[in-house]
């Protein structure tokens, strides 16, 4: 009987192991600039966050959309888990925020002439975000109306419709992740280039902060006031 040789790979691609082959680290750790076209060396620092970000984004959004189907399809216990990973994969994002505050404001200005028009704002990660959401939406509003509810006899009831609650609270959720990524990402832009500017798209830096205001599923934000209306009025 041959012995197998588990020290040579055995998948196609190129590098010497199977995780470089099956990771396609040449191709991922080829991504970014190297030192000889950098303009400033806190450029690998502004593009490993902004990629890693769009791993996660494609992740989160990925998980959203396919929970969607499940939701259409009343496979709720699949699509809570699904959404679950979506909510982490938003948090990772903010996380990795952070980094960007280790870059001096004065000598990210140099990185930020390289930018071109780069902006935010044109994330794919973040329009696919955006382009999914909705829809979730919608598809849990449909099962409400399915089971003759609505948002605030959900959350009165909601023993009598625990998995629809689930599905409620982790649908605040992730609007909460991304309502928490805006702020994050204002507060980040400004204390590196201010508040008082205008951004390399040509859009003032202030607008960040109104969006932070933005919600994705307002009637399950709005449910909140009238279950404390109700509150105050039953006392």
């Amino acid at each position: 009987m041959a012995v197998e040789d588990y020290s040579e790979p055995v998948l196609e691609g190129r590098g010497d192991s199977d995780y470089e082959r099956y990771l396609r680290t040449d191709e991922l750790l080829g991504l970014q600039k190297g030192s000889d076209e950098q303009v400033h060396r806190d450029e690998l620092l502004f593009q490993t966050v902004h990629q890693a970000s769009e791993l996660w984004l494609q992740l989160a959004w990925t998980e959203a959309e396919e929970a969607t189907g499940l939701i259409e399809r009343r496979e709720l216990a699949a699509a809570e888990r699904l959404l679950r990973r979506s909510v982490l994969c938003v948090r990772y994002v903010i996380a990795q925020l952070d980094m960007l505050e280790e870059m001096s404001p004065w000598e990210y200005q140099t990185i930020r002439k390289a930018l071109g028009h780069g902006s935010g704002f044109d994330s794919p990660g973040f329009r696919e975000i955006r382009r999914v959401a909705p829809q979730l939406g919608q598809a849990f509003g449909a099962l409400l109306r399915e089971r003759g509810l609505n948002v605030v006899q959900l959350y009165r009831d909601g023993r009598e419709h625990e998995d629809l609650y689930q599905l409620a609270e982790l649908l605040i959720s992730f609007d909460e992740q991304v309502t928490l990524w805006r702020a994050r990402h204002y507060l980040v832009v400004a204390r590196v280039i201010g508040d008082e500017v205008v951004g390399t798209q040509g859009t003032p830096v202030e607008l960040l902060g109104g969006l932070i205001k933005q919600r994705f599923y307002p009637e399950l934000w709005q449910a909140r006031n009238r279950l404390t209306a109700l509150a105050n009025e039953e006392d």
